[in-house]
């Protein structure tokens, strides 16, 4: 259930269709084959996702003897193959085996427990210790990852734009966090609510990354899916939150064309109305607080996106502002009127967003 009364799980990827759309028109069929069976498996599995909203997935419990606060992570081969979960080849506790990616994936949902856990006292994507399950070596060549309300999937990459997707752990704390807003907010995938959506994969994605490297918001790079993109590409990642329509400008993929402020607002009816583009607001005004508060950026700046995504107060179709305007309530009320909350307000100034 979400705090908004709700339940509405969206299936969610890493890799915007646009993208996807930009590569399955090339001219070679090298990269054009790969989109387009992306494209496809992703068709399908919206709709699958549509379906399962509609009768209800299937209540998922943590195991019987599951030790409390920690992780139950499976992982399961699909053998390139789209039928899930496929085989399992490691389960909680084992030790790794031959195959990286398994490996990998199995670390990646890890890190993320450990994050929702030790920094906020969330007990895995639903607070209750819901099992962690992750497919791997999903479909042929399949260039993404993604939520489907249920498990984390993950393809291989077609080895010419796009490489593993296990290899940036950011990318599995993204998509795993889509599993938090379906139990929490609910975020509408669509408009600026879904750009929120989005938004926040990104940002717990980020501290993910940062929280197992140990790294403090100046020492961050502040790029989601560094090691993604092949070394043919001209970019560095999928998307910048501290330089946003920085990451890639690529012959093959076009440009970034993420916006940093609400200048440059992306008006249109692709990618539910822009969710993976207009995302670059919100994301560069959490990089601008906190990188201006300081220090480790899970632990203040993530506390209030955390406070605002499970307080309850934020609507399932929240605009930019109303996203806005209650990080500086949240603020406000956990550390008084001081540097934070003077580091939130400035943020959303300088994006252009207004806060009432």
């Amino acid at each position: 259930m979400t705090t908004n009364g709700g339940f509405q799980p969206v299936f969610c990827t890493i890799v915007p269709p646009h993208v996807l759309d930009k590569l399955a028109r090339n001219e070679d069929p090298a990269l054009s084959g790969p989109a387009r069976r992306s494209l496809e498996h992703d068709a399908y599995q919206r709709t699958h996702r549509r379906l399962t909203t509609v009768i209800g997935a299937p209540a998922v419990a943590p195991p019987a003897g599951a030790v409390a606060d920690q992780p139950h992570r499976t992982i399961y081969d699909a053998r390139h193959q789209q039928d899930l979960p496929g085989s399992k080849v490691r389960e909680e506790g084992s030790e790794p085996g031959p195959d990286a990616t398994v490996n990998r994936a199995y670390t990646g949902l890890g890190a993320t427990f450990e994050l929702y856990l030790k920094a906020y006292g969330r007990n895995s994507i639903d607070g209750e210790g819901l099992p962690l399950d992750a497919s791997v070596h999903f479909g042929t060549d399949y260039d993404n990852a993604f939520w489907n309300g249920e498990q984390m999937v993950f393809g291989d990459g077609d080895n010419e734009i796009f490489l593993d997707f296990t290899i940036p752990v950011d990318v599995i704390g993204h998509e795993l966090t889509h599993g938090v807003t379906q139990h929490t907010a609910n975020l509408t995938y669509f408009g600026q609510s879904g750009a929120l959506n989005e938004s926040v994969s990104d940002v717990f994605g980020s501290l993910i990354k940062q929280y197992a490297l140990g790294q403090t918001a100046a020492e961050a790079d502040w790029l989601i899916g560094a090691g993604l993109l092949a070394p043919r590409v001209t970019g560095t990642a999928l998307r910048s939150m501290k330089a946003p329509g920085t990451a890639y400008d690529d012959d093959v993929l076009g440009k970034d064309p993420q916006p940093g402020t609400m200048d440059d607002y992306v008006r249109t009816g692709r990618d539910n109305g822009g969710v993976h583009i207009n995302s670059g607001i919100p994301n560069h005004a959490f990089y601008l607080v906190a990188t201006a508060i300081g220090g480790y950026a899970w632990e203040k700046a993530g506390q209030i996106w955390y406070d605002v995504l499970t307080g309850g107060g934020l609507k399932q179709d929240a605009l930019f502002a109303d996203f806005a305007t209650l990080t500086v309530r949240a603020a406000r009320e956990r550390y008084g009127a001081g540097d934070e909350l003077q580091a939130v307000q400035k943020a959303w100034e300088q994006v252009g967003v207004r806060t009432l």
